[in-house]
């Protein structure tokens, strides 16, 4: 399982590394990161946004080595660790599943861009990511 979960934890800097990249300016990636519709973007998120989910992201990675390794120095009460990594598992479940419209495993939109990169990598990411946070909770 430490490989899995240091896959994990590298998955989610390396999303988050793209956030901050976006939120620079880069335009790498950009469009098949966001769902349209009719050649129209469906999200407009802000630079500080995308810089902000970043940040989210490394958290989320850091969630994934603590409950791992049990390093829980900069909150020390597991609990904390626990909850926030079932929450992950949910959040991350419920994103595969998605919102039955642009994102997700049934959604509606099914021939941009977008959603043909949703549909072979964001969606089964995000399923197994809501996986392998499930499996860590359940070891601590």
């Amino acid at each position: 399982m430490d490989l899995i979960a240091t896959m994990t934890v590298i998955v989610l800097i390396m999303i988050g590394v793209f956030h901050f990249y976006w939120s620079f300016g880069g335009l790498i990636g950009l469009d098949k990161a966001l769902p349209t519709k009719d050649g129209k973007l469906l999200l407009s998120p802000s630079k500080p946004l995308t810089f902000f989910v970043g940040i989210v992201l490394i958290i989320f990675a850091y969630i994934a080595y603590s409950l791992q390794f049990h390093d829980f120095t900069i909150i020390e009460s597991s609990n904390v660790y626990k909850y926030s990594g079932l929450f992950l598992s949910i959040i991350f479940i419920l994103r595969a599943i998605g919102e039955f419209n642009a994102v997700g495993f049934f959604k509606k939109i099914k021939n941009t861009e977008f959603a043909i990169y949703d549909t072979k990598y964001f969606s089964p990411l995000c399923l197994v990511l809501g996986i392998v946070f499930a499996i860590l909770t359940y070891k601590v």
